[in-house]
């Protein structure tokens, strides 16, 4: 089924019909949430006055059946076009943050090129773009810098390049180690491909290595996706994301499915309680290997969590420049309302690449309210199995707010959805697999709209 969201429901109810599973409960659980807070509280802290830099690539060799990002296959004589104007965004976001009234942080602590394939690029436009990065900011000596790269397409000359540049951590967006069910999807890899990538990376002295898989591909089976988590755990990544496959209603396969259709192989996608099985069984078999959940996707070894990715649900600022681009910024100085609380900006640039190209980024803006951003707290933070602390929330936006938060927080509690630990709520195994249910209950307001000079 395809929501209105154009997103496939992955609907588990009737898969919990007696106790829940013990994934996310018992004192081992209470553990290791304790551990990922202190991990995850150590890195919020680390640079409190500092930036994330999202910059969006939208190239690729060929466009994935399932993908409905503003990325497609476009011709390389764009990809130098399309770095002038990276380069042109960045030198102008301190006037445009500056005309809205923030001051834009110069100091920069994760970068994060997604896509798209970054990797796409030639060696000198990816020089380029690294060096007005660190003209324009000013990059820690430490930041974590990712780039995501399609296995098989990573020469020498870009690794090389990638490596000049200073990035220090990949993610490979595998989706699958089974050949058939990479290529049925419109991935160009094969396993062995993969495999040597690995190498390459490690030898070049790129240890911080993501891979992606997604659950739910058409034609996987649970025999299949078990094979996929065995490759991936011998591979020895220090981080793993693992995805239940969303359909949106305007990728191909999406369409294919609302049509009833076979192209895609889109009658061979999994049922929505198979997938659930495969999320399930990944979440045990990592942690079995040190790979602990920290996030409803990511799992990771200590210390080797996604600093850019957590900037997003501690909800930190980021400027993110390129085609669809978002940013989030959180500025000292900036107005606030009667109450004294201060709005939070989010940004999203064009998704039209002409329109992108010929210097007109469009950015469409809406100032966050203090309830806004309350709502945003919960359902970003119950994301991480760190979870929630109202007490935390009380101190930033005050009793009424968290108070009737916590009445929603009660209901989901008594649906087995969350779980209250001490000061901590947290989402259960169940909870999880039917998350945009639990978010759904913060977004009381989720339709307002706050325009950038109205607010």
């Amino acid at each position: 089924m395809i929501d209105k969201r154009g997103l496939q429901r992955r609907d588990a109810r009737n898969r919990y019909g007696g106790e829940l599973p013990s994934t996310f409960e018992g004192p081992g659980f209470a553990s290791l949430a304790a551990q990922v807070h202190e991990t995850m509280d150590a890195m919020a802290g680390l640079f409190p006055d500092s930036l994330g830099l999202y910059v969006s690539i939208p190239f690729c060799r060929s466009k994935c059946t399932y993908c409905n990002f503003a990325s497609g296959v476009h011709p390389a004589s764009e990809h130098s076009r399309y770095v002038d104007q990276l380069i042109d965004e960045m030198h102008e976001a301190g006037d445009w943050a500056k005309g809205l009234g923030l001051e834009l942080v110069r100091r920069i602590d994760t970068i994060y090129l997604g896509g798209g394939t970054p990797s796409l690029l030639e060696p000198e436009l990816i020089a380029r773009l690294f060096g007005a990065i660190r003209a324009q900011f000013a990059v820690d000596g430490d930041a974590e810098i990712t780039v995501e790269c399609a296995p098989g397409q990573l020469s020498d000359e870009t690794l090389g390049a990638l490596v000049a540049a200073g990035v220090n951590r990949v993610s490979l967006g595998v989706q699958s180690f089974v050949d058939r069910e990479a290529k049925s999807s419109g991935r160009l890899h094969s396993r062995t491909r993969v495999l040597d990538d690995l190498r390459r990376l490690r030898e070049a002295g790129v240890g911080r290595i993501n891979v992606d898989l997604i659950a739910g591909l058409a034609g996987q089976t649970l025999a299949t996706w078990e094979e996929s988590i065995s490759v991936l755990i011998d591979c020895g990544v220090p981080h793993a994301s693992i995805y239940m496959l969303e359909v949106d209603e305007d990728s191909r396969l999406g369409r294919e499915m609302l049509a009833g259709g076979a192209r895609y192989f889109a009658e061979l996608v999994p049922s929505d309680d198979t997938i659930a099985g495969m999320y399930e069984s990944a979440i045990e078999r990592l942690d079995a290997v040190g790979l602990k959940q920290y996030e409803i996707s990511n799992f990771a070894r200590p210390g080797s969590e996604s600093r850019h990715n957590l900037r997003y649900w501690q909800r930190r600022s980021y400027l993110g420049i390129g085609l669809d681009a978002s940013s989030m910024l959180r500025e000292k100085g900036q107005e606030a309302d009667a109450s004294g609380k201060p709005y939070v900006l989010r940004s999203t640039n064009t998704d039209d690449l002409k329109r992108y190209l010929d210097g007109d980024f469009g950015r469409g803006t809406a100032w966050l309210s203090p309830e806004r951003q309350h709502e945003e707290a919960w359902f970003l933070g119950l994301r991480m199995n760190a979870g929630v602390e109202p007490q935390s929330l009380r101190s930033e936006f005050g009793d009424p707010l968290v108070e009737r938060a916590l009445e929603s927080a009660a209901r989901l509690a008594d649906d087995g959805l969350l779980l209250r630990n001490g000061e901590t709520i947290r989402m259960t195994a169940k909870g999880r697999l039917l998350s945009n249910d639990v978010f759904q209950e913060f977004l009381e307001n989720s339709l307002q709209e706050y325009s950038a000079t109205g607010r």
